[in-house]
């Protein structure tokens, strides 16, 4: 298995989970292998546990990508962490014997360890605030990058307005990212209102609506492409990012 190499010119890449097309997403291994090739940056997804540390998981449940199922923001930090992730197996190469019963590398990662290895391959860092933060949690999350020293090479998204606007309040340069499924003139007045770039699915996008918000000073991220031909018309339309599983 590999990445699959497109012509993005400009335009940056960013894998999406870590290089969640090869490994599992969202993984320590995931992570490790998105630093290693040429990716901008390493997009993850944080969730608060019941006892307020901060673990990187995209759902809500753990049941989809683990051997255990619980729920992340109703459980303590060792049950989670004591959870074994599955190792991802494409379909066209399990006769092939790539995947291990038993890989102890596959462990839901703690956001020290995210941040760590993107500060170790220097790449940015693309942090998803997963459901509605507390103001308190959303200012510890800051702290604790801060005390690693990276703050500066971390990009925030989230679908939630309120975690864009308390991070705003705390952060008044950092790059914040809305994400949205979809573009329409009421979400552009947000942006311009909070000083937000905007993440949206690539399929809502037209070249029309990236020169609209260029034309507003305004940073264009899209997910999830792992096409080649429709990244490759994203990259001739300018938008800055293209998040993906797989291409590179």
């Amino acid at each position: 298995m590999d990445t699959i190499k497109i012509h993005s010119g400009s335009t940056r890449m960013i894998a999406h989970r870590g290089l969640s097309g090869l490994e599992t997403e969202n993984s320590i291994p995931a992570f490790v292998a998105a630093g290693n090739r040429s990716y901008y940056g390493v997009e993850t997804d944080a969730h608060v546990t019941k006892d307020g540390r901060f673990v990187v998981i995209h759902d809500d449940t753990t049941g989809r990508v683990a051997r255990e199922d619980v729920r992340v923001e109703e459980s303590d930090y060792e049950a989670v962490r004591g959870i074994a992730l599955k190792d991802m197996c494409p379909a066209a190469e399990a006769a092939q014997d790539v995947c291990l019963e038993d890989r102890q590398d596959l462990i839901i990662p703690n956001l020290k360890e995210y941040i760590t290895i993107c500060r170790k391959y220097g790449k940015t860092c693309v942090l998803e605030l997963k459901n509605e933060f507390l103001p308190e949690d959303v200012k510890r999350l800051v702290g604790e990058i801060e005390d690693l020293g990276y703050l500066e090479h971390v990009v925030f998204i989230s679908f939630a307005l309120n975690n864009m606007i308390r991070l705003r309040d705390l952060l008044p340069d950092q790059g914040l990212y809305y994400l949205t499924m979809e573009y329409n003139g009421e979400i552009l007045d947000i942006l311009k209102r909070y000083g937000l770039n905007l993440d949206i699915y690539y399929k809502a996008l037209t070249k029309e609506i990236v020169e609209e918000l260029h034309g507003e000073g305004i940073l264009v991220n899209c997910w999830t492409c792992d096409d080649k031909a429709e990244a490759e018309r994203l990259a001739a339309w300018g938008v800055d990012f293209i998040t993906t599983n797989r291409l590179e």
